[in-house]
């Protein structure tokens, strides 16, 4: 740990100089990523920095202690060691901790993608009852929300909307959300009564700073368009709606909320960027991986992590098959208890 704490001390001071050096003052970007990293290093630098000064009293101690001939003396050298000693110890778990966080990204912003998949019409309805269950969360939480991109359908619904959810661990709260909820209820259009069973797919991302995911220029092409809102009509009458496709992975991202084309670019880029983030964040972890995948297999039924079921006010997680019997409570927001206890189960279970 001394040789770990010794390699820590060493590249915060090599960071902090940087901070200073007038080359890197004036590259913006640079500035920024060293900035970030600086930031993060702080607590462990401080903890690392504690480490080195404990282990030297220790060592001072037991000299002391080695030359010593009083009793009293060292009965104190002793308890001196022993009480830094643990100490030590209780430091060198911290600093393991804060090396090895269990998700560095809980604490950053949330992208919330909703999208209709199976059942037409009533999944589009579902979708736009999922999107307001969230809103109500985020507001309940004190988080800023902003909507990033929306394709509304003639009923009411929601093919797909995408919201960033700002916020204290909005992402840390949201992650697990990620996956096909399932609805069973009785259609407002159904005459004889009968449950259909209809899919949303819900992926949650984690937002990412611009100096985090390097995006070249040649490999976008980016296309503008004229807004249109249900059934197709034109909402506006400049070609304000942007699309970006990021050539190398195939990534298509569209905004046109915004009247102005350069916030329907500066929305669409967040988005892409968070897609490109979470595509090499599961590179490195593979069972977030076969999380994710599974969320976005188009809606399907069968690849369901909830269940809505409405006519026995029951939300069932499939992950660590609980129930709860709020629905509608669930549905207006009240998401705490399911979401505290889902996070539990999933990590209790390691299904991640």
């Amino acid at each position: 740990m001394l040789d770990k704490t010794t390699t820590i001390i060493e590249e915060y001071t090599s960071l902090s100089d940087k901070l200073s050096d007038p080359n890197v003052i004036n590259n913006q970007e640079e500035f920024k990523r060293i900035s970030v990293k600086h930031s993060k290093l702080t607590p462990i630098y401080e903890k690392a920095v504690e480490y080195g000064k404990l282990s030297q009293d220790i060592t001072d101690a037991k000299e002391l202690l080695e030359i010593e001939e009083d009793a009293d003396m060292k009965e104190f050298y002793n308890s001196e060691i022993n009480q830094n000693e643990e100490k030590l110890e209780t430091l060198a778990e911290e600093i393991t901790d804060l090396l090895n966080p269990a998700n560095e990204d809980d604490d950053r912003n949330a992208i919330v993608e909703i999208r209709a998949g199976t059942g037409g019409d009533e999944a589009a309805l579902f979708a736009s009852d999922l999107y307001r269950m969230y809103l109500r969360y985020a507001e309940a939480n004190g988080w800023k929300i902003e909507t990033l991109s929306t394709n509304q359908t003639g009923n009411g619904g929601f093919k797909e909307i995408i919201l960033q959810l700002s916020g204290d661990n909005a992402y840390g709260e949201l992650k697990f959300e990620s996956g096909v909820h399932r609805v069973q209820r009785v259609p407002a259009t159904e005459s004889s009564g009968r449950i259909h069973t209809s899919a949303v797919s819900v992926v949650v991302l984690p937002e990412v700073d611009d100096v985090e995911v390097d995006i070249k220029d040649e490999d976008l092409r980016i296309d503008v368009y004229r807004s249109s809102g249900p059934g197709g009509q034109s909402v506006n009458t400049t070609d304000s709606a942007v699309r970006i496709t990021h050539i190398p992975t195939g990534i298509v991202v569209s905004c046109q909320d915004e009247k102005s084309q350069h916030k329907n670019k500066a929305r669409a880029l967040s988005v892409l960027k968070s897609r490109l983030y979470e595509m090499e964040r599961e590179k490195q972890a593979e069972e977030e991986s076969e999380m994710r995948q599974s969320s976005i297999k188009g809606g399907d039924r069968s690849a369901k992590i909830r269940t809505y079921n409405y006519p026995q006010s029951r939300v069932t997680d499939h992950r660590i098959k609980v129930s709860w019997h709020n629905l509608a409570d669930i549905l207006n927001g009240d998401l705490k208890t399911i979401i505290e206890e889902t996070r539990k189960g999933i990590k209790d279970s390691n299904v991640t």
